[in-house]
């Protein structure tokens, strides 16, 4: 199994909030590469596997994701994680902006968005 990225998940309190970020995270050198208005990806241009997410809320999910992890066959991994017992928060499922993903709580108890973008 390939991981292709792992990407910290933050909750802001509004889309202004989200905004300050990308103008913060910019001073550093990140910049927007996605935004659906509840939530935005910012990356490095050199490096653009280095993101942060920001989200005001999850819309097709019940709880707002810790963390995200992209891997190159989400069908594998999610088998994988039915088979071993662990607390699936979202079933297996495309989204209309090019991702299959699902959620999965962690020992911890942090929930984590594991994804493949479609082709």
């Amino acid at each position: 199994m390939t991981v292709r990225r792992v990407v910290p998940d933050c909750q802001v309190p509004s889309e202004a909030a989200m905004e300050g970020n990308r103008d913060f995270y910019g001073l550093l050198g990140l910049e927007e590469v996605m935004n659906l208005g509840w939530v935005m990806t910012l990356a490095s241009p050199a490096n653009p596997t280095a993101q942060l997410i920001f989200l005001t809320e999850e819309r097709t999910a019940p709880v707002v994701p810790d963390l995200s992890v992209e891997v190159e066959d989400v069908d594998a991994v999610y088998a994988r994680v039915l088979a071993s017992g662990a607390e699936v928060v979202r079933d297996l499922r495309d989204e209309e902006w090019g991702v299959r993903r699902f959620f999965v709580r962690d020992p911890n108890g942090r929930v984590v968005n594991v994804l493949t973008h479609r082709s």
